[in-house]
């Protein structure tokens, strides 16, 4: 049909020509034909009129018309299902930023070790064995759980679950992919109960406990830590 219009537009003539010429009809409002005269000069009858052929409604069969398509605004190929997160590089991002933390630190340690004089304390005597004789604080946590339970459970069990096992899980039980502190609340409980408990048992075995490793109060009978007792003076 489209091609019949655009046809008919070139050419000047009503559509409905174009359509019954490609049918093989004649053209609608052709004038029809005279009659042949007889030998005597009378005219023949005329022959009946044909009827006017119907003009199809739609295209003539074995014609294909067209569609115009419909404009649709393009899209991404790619769809993206997940929402871009927030992301940095390592470089100069992150390693900038521990490079200047470990200045800051190595900055710290350098202006503690000049103001505070931490003296090394004399030799071991086998002979003469201190009271309360306690572990460097980073072991005290475990000599003040063995005040408390087995050796087995004390330095074993809990340390091994607890310590390390229950550390190592904490990615495999919160598996958040967010990096805001407000969405890894399971996470940031977790390591908060492990770390507030063994600083709670360090700051007990330091500041608490005297001679024979026995429970006292600092603030009357003093701190009974070498360490702590020079830093104190």
């Amino acid at each position: 049909m489209r091609s019949a219009n655009a046809k008919a537009k070139a050419q000047g003539v009503p559509v409905e020509a174009i359509l019954a010429d490609m049918a093989g009809l004649p053209p609608p409002g052709a004038a029809p034909a005279l009659a042949p005269t007889g030998t005597n000069g009378t005219a023949a009858a005329p022959a009946p009129a044909a009827a006017p052929a119907a003009v199809p409604a739609g295209p003539p069969e074995g014609v294909r018309t067209q569609r115009l398509l419909t404009v649709v605004q393009a899209k991404a190929i790619q769809q993206v299902k997940a929402e871009p997160t927030d992301k940095v590089n390592v470089w100069p991002h992150l390693l900038a930023i521990e490079f200047v933390a470990l200045l800051v630190v190595t900055a710290v340690l350098i202006v503690i070790s000049v103001v505070i004089n931490a003296p090394l304390l004399e030799a071991a005597n086998f002979n003469l064995t201190p009271n309360p004789s306690k572990a460097p604080w980073y072991f005290l946590g475990l000599q003040e759980l063995l005040s408390y339970f087995d050796p087995m459970i004390a330095g074993v069990l809990i340390p091994g679950l607890i310590g390390l096992v229950g550390l190592m899980a904490i990615p495999y039980i919160d598996r958040n992919p967010s990096v805001r502190p407000a969405d890894r609340k399971l996470a940031i409980m977790m390591f908060t109960f492990f770390l507030m408990g063994a600083a709670t048992l360090v700051i007990i075995g330091s500041f608490f406990r005297g001679p024979g490793f026995n429970f006292t109060y600092p603030w009357s009978d003093g701190v009974f830590f070498d360490d702590l007792k020079d830093w104190l003076e």
